[in-house]
């Protein structure tokens, strides 16, 4: 059989934005059945298989068994996952932000740290209620709109993040200014902002800031035409040299770059394959 892969992305409802940033359909057939490296990201892990469960065989936290899940929910993570799959695979991800936990699931996305969860675990009978009604739409703007539905039944707008912290969170992600200088637009001591970062977020800003310039350099690692040199990605993602860019690839992805490209390009990771 000749493989195949299809991927599809959505806007989620206008109400859910700030909360989710997009929606991805995926489906992979007849490539050979492998693992798959789950990375750190800005995004909770939030995925829904239609047909088989996602196994993961080794939690980014080695302290939690394996597990399959239907739906998956976890939270941020500073290591990878790693996913075995049959060389099938389809499913829609949900790219939720760590603002959106409060509204959606009553509890800050430090609680899910590290952590692989079945969704109705944590939202009850509308999480099972999500799982099921996407295996039963055939095509991606029915199965969009089954998400739209359920996460908007789920959203409490009352549940926030302070803005003090949301302010934050986009700030550090977006340009992972140093900590004193944060603290200082807020008004707050250092450690009083790492404590409360830390305890809603699950992470410190500057580990946060980490993540989402390794999730940078992938993302480009991914696009780039071969031509382009890992010390010219390292450049542009703000890293001191290679050699740094190669040290957090091996902490944060548990392996090279060279090896990750090797192993997962092409597939289908956050933005452009599912499971990251």
């Amino acid at each position: 059989m000749q493989p195949t892969s299809e991927v599809v992305t959505a806007r989620p409802a206008q109400a859910l934005a700030g909360f989710v940033d997009h929606y991805l359909g995926y489906r992979q057939t007849g490539y050979a059945p492998g693992l798959h490296r789950g990375l750190p990201s800005r995004h909770l892990t939030f995925i829904v298989a239609i047909g088989p469960r996602i196994e993961v065989v080794a939690q980014p936290d080695p302290g939690q068994r394996p597990g399959a899940y239907g739906c998956v929910l976890g939270g941020l993570q500073a290591g990878p996952a790693t996913i075995r799959h049959d060389g099938n695979q389809e499913g829609v991800a949900i790219a939720l932000t760590p603002l959106g936990c409060r509204t959606l699931f009553g509890v800050p996305a430090g609680e899910l740290w590290s952590l692989s969860l079945e969704l109705a675990d944590v939202a009850g009978p509308l999480g099972e209620r999500l799982w099921t009604e996407l295996q039963t739409v055939p095509d991606w703007p029915g199965r969009f709109a089954a998400v739209d539905r359920v996460l908007t039944d789920l959203a409490d707008h009352e549940r926030q993040v302070t803005p003090e912290l949301a302010w934050a969170w986009r700030t550090v992600v977006r340009s992972g200014p140093p900590i004193g200088a944060l603290a200082g637009e807020i008004g707050w001591s250092r450690q009083h902002l790492t404590r409360r970062f830390t305890g809603e977020f699950g992470l410190g800003p500057k580990l946060a800031g980490r993540i989402a310039r390794f999730e940078r350099a992938r993302r480009m690692i991914e696009r780039v035409p071969s031509h382009i040199s890992l010390a010219q990605v390292a450049a542009a993602c703000g890293y001191y040299d290679q050699a740094h860019l190669n040290r957090d690839f091996a902490e944060l992805a548990g392996c090279a770059p060279t090896l990750w490209r090797t192993e997962e390009i092409p597939s289908v990771q956050d933005g452009t394959t599912p499971l990251a």
